[in-house]
């Protein structure tokens, strides 16, 4: 996933609370998108703050990155963290695969009482 600058405005608040890392989580695979947003470090007397900012982040990350979550029912997803410290963005992403386990085999067995 290719990376969105991060809006001035919203790197400011960011900066000014102390926040050192933005976190976008983007999951989906069952054609619903999801975003989970973290902000570090967590400072629990700016809960409040804190949430404004998370809703302005998440306003604008779904319009920036347009995320639609669409897939075969497999999961998968992309993390999005800007190191506010380090001026610096990077992207990783992830899925899920299936992964066959043991296999058990006998034979076919019939209810005689059923016709």
């Amino acid at each position: 996933m290719e990376i969105e600058p991060l809006p001035k405005k919203l790197y400011n608040r960011a900066n000014t609370m102390g926040i050192t890392k933005i976190i976008l989580s983007f999951s989906g695979g069952s054609d619903e998108g999801y975003l989970n947003i973290t902000l570090l470090p967590w400072d629990q007397n700016k809960r409040d703050d804190y949430g404004k900012l998370n809703a302005d982040i998440e306003n604008w990350a779904w319009g920036a990155y347009s995320y639609s979550g669409a897939g075969d029912g497999s999961e998968y997803g992309d993390d999005i963290e800007y190191d506010l410290e380090k001026h610096k963005a990077s992207s990783s992403e992830w899925y899920m695969t299936r992964t066959e386990g043991d296999t058990q085999h006998q034979d076919l067995n019939f209810n005689q009482e059923e016709e």
